[in-house]
Order: C-alpha cells, then sequence, then structure tokens
C-alpha cells in the first residue's frame, strides 16, 4: 500500500465508544472531547500527516445519532472538501451502518475517502481497538493506487481486519472486536500485517461531475418486520401509520410472506393507494428472489419492488434519499430498481 506523503486529513469526531470515559460517579461510559481522544493515541503524530478535526459539541452516542446529524457530517465533508484528501469519520457502532448508507447516497460523485470507524472499547482502556481502528483508518484514508489518485473513493467502514462498502455493511456483534459484516459483498480491503487492497472491488464512479452534497431527507418511512402470529388488524395499523410513503418490509429467506388473501390485500390496498413498499431479506446473508416461491411471486404481483441483497440500513436510508428529492411514488420504484451506489446487486450488471 502507498500512502501520500503529508496526506491531508479531516477528522470528524461525532462521539461514541471510541471517544468514551468512565465517570467517576456513576461508573458509566459517557463521551469526552477529542483531545482526550488523541492524547490517547499519540502513534497518530507518528504518520507524518496533516490531520485537522472537527467534533460534535456534545459528542453524542450513536443511538442518537439522526438524519440532522448526517447532514452536519456530510456538510462538514462539503465545505471541506477541496482541503483534504480524505475524510475519517468516528463514529459510535450501534448506528455505524445506518450513517454510512446513507452518507453514501448524499455524496454524489465521491472521489476520495470517507472510512467510518470506532471501537467496541474506548480507546483510553487498557485493551482497546480504537487505537488500531484509528490509525488503520487514517492510514486508508491516505492510500493512494499507482497514479496517485485516491485508492477509495467511496463512504467505507473499517473496523478491525477488513475494510466494507458502507452501504453493504451491518453490525453482527455487540461484544466482538470483528462487529461488522459485509455479507453480500466482498471486503474492500484486509487488515492485517499489511493492508491490502482488494482493487476489482472498489467502487468507482462512472462521471466527471463535481462532489453535490444532499440534505434533503424524508424520514416518512418505517420497517415492518413479519413473524408468525401478525394480525391482519395490526398490519393494516402499520399501513396506515399517518404521513407515510415508503416501507421496507422485512420478509422471510428469499423474500417471501404470508399469501393468505387477508396479508395480500392489505398490501396491495396500501401499494394502489401509493405507499411504496420495498422487500427485503430477513437473514444476513442472500437476497429477495420474487421467482423462487410462490409466497415471493404474490408479493410482486401486488406491486412490492424486490430490494434484491440491499442491507435494512441502505433500504431505509435509499428511501429517505430518494422521497427527499422530491420524486414521486413511481419515481422512487424505478430508482429502487437501480444501483445508485453500488448498495445492491442488480440482474445482469457488474459489480461497481
Amino acid at each position: 500500500m502507498t500512502t501520500k506523503q503529508g496526506a491531508r486529513l479531516l477528522i470528524i469526531y461525532t462521539g461514541g465508544t471510541i471517544g468514551m470515559i468512565e465517570n467517576p460517579v456513576t461508573h458509566a461510559l459517557q463521551p469526552f472531547d477529542f483531545s482526550h481522544l488523541i492524547d490517547n493515541v499519540p502513534k497518530v503524530k507518528m504518520l507524518g500527516y496533516d490531520i485537522d478535526n472537527i467534533q460534535f459539541n456534545p459528542p453524542i452516542d450513536s443511538s442518537n445519532m439522526s438524519p440532522e446529524h448526517w447532514s452536519e457530517i456530510a456538510c462538514a465533508i462539503g465545505e471541506h472538501y477541496d482541503d483534504y484528501d480524505g475524510f475519517v469519520v468516528l463514529h459510535g457502532t450501534d448506528t455505524m451502518a445506518f450513517t454510512a448508507s446513507a452518507l453514501s447516497f448524499m455524496l454524489e460523485h465521491l472521489r476520495k475517502p470517507v472510512i467510518i470507524t470506532g471501537s467496541q472499547l474506548p480507546i483510553g482502556e487498557v485493551r482497546t481497538d480504537g487505537e488500531e481502528n484509528l490509525i488503520t483508518a487514517l492510514q486508508v484514508a491516505a492510500a493512494v493506487d499507482a497514479q496517485g489518485a485516491p485508492m477509495v473513493q467511496e463512504v467505507a467502514i473499517l473496523f478491525n481486519d477488513s475494510l466494507l462498502r458502507g452501504n453493504r455493511s451491518s453490525k453482527m456483534s455487540a461484544d466482538n472486536f470483528n462487529a461488522f459484516k459485509s455479507n453480500n459483498y466482498p471486503e474492500l480491503a484486509r487488515i492485517g500485517l499489511a493492508i491490502t487492497f482488494l482493487e476489482k472491488n472498489l467502487y468507482r464512479s462512472c462521471d466527471d461531475e463535481k462532489l453535490k452534497v444532499h440534505t434533503a431527507l424524508d424520514t416518512d418511512v418505517i420497517f415492518i418486520e413479519l413473524y408468525p402470529g401478525l394480525s391482519e388488524q395490526t398490519l393494516r395499523h402499520m399501513l396506515n401509520t399517518p404521513h407515510i410513503k415508503g416501507v421496507v418490509l422485512k420478509t422471510y429467506g428469499a423474500g417471501n410472506a404470508p399469501n393468505e388473501p387477508w396479508f395480500i390485500g392489505a398490501v396491495s390496498e396500501a401499494v394502489n393507494r401509493g405507499l411504496v413498499v420495498l422487500n427485503v431479506t430477513q437473514c444476513a446473508n442472500g437476497g429477495v428472489n420474487n421467482t423462487l416461491y410462490e409466497t415471493g411471486n404474490s408479493l410482486a404481483a401486488a406491486g412490492v419492488v424486490s430490494g434484491h441483497d440491499m442491507t435494512s440500513e441502505a433500504a431505509i436510508t435509499k428511501l429517505m434519499y430518494l422521497f427527499g428529492q422530491g420524486l414521486s411514488g413511481d419515481e422512487v420504484r424505478r430508482a429502487l430498481l437501480t444501483d445508485m451506489r453500488g448498495e445492491v446487486t442488480v440482474a445482469g450488471k457488474g459489480r461497481n
């Protein structure tokens, strides 16, 4: 791996476990400030990069992360885009995959690295994954290819021994250092004694447009997760939630759901009155295949859009982004069937 000498990097510190400290009275972890974090990682100065930082004030637990915070991060990147070679976002793990997915849509025509990382243990602990994650994220953000262009030109999650596409990632463990997985797309780099990029897996934009930051997100969308025992009354109540425009329907297996008349009828009626319903699987691996079983076919016939192998995090944030652009329901449905930022495998289309 080659890194740019004297690379200029911007760290955006939002909070999260990586920068937490123990409250001496309650012994609970609470967010601290950025100076505490850097003081505990003196090795950062050994990298030889020109590093600046901005931080949320106050830093937040990622459970409090919101679309307004996503806009704050995206605007910071847009405002400083020409001043830095790469960006590292320090973030709590619980909602990291949602943030990574949202930013991938919000940062259109991105051609610089936005590396999101955090830790399972505070960086001031004797045993912590925070130090290694931070240093490696900075090295990845400074990496260049043989032509001197940024090696990573997308939003990615760096955690433990892997670099993963942000909108393909999900948090899979609450207590392991290897907390994130990208089950339906291969890793972008392997982190070992060396950082080995798998260049064929890296995203590259097909145009030469300048970065465009989108901050308009429409949060009138919900998840509905199927389970045995879901009643018609409950389903209809959720489908009639006031003001909602889109639903991510989390189905069984390869996109299956009950094919009983009451279920299909309720979903079909919702679609007919303009609700966009996107089908994603509850399974960690694989995706929706409408033609595999009759139950999946019934949903497709009712007007439900296949999410193929999208993660739940990518599905809900993609809906927020598309509705935020002021698109009609039909326009959103068509856009959901396209691969916009490498978030979905569309039949007949190679990897981005």
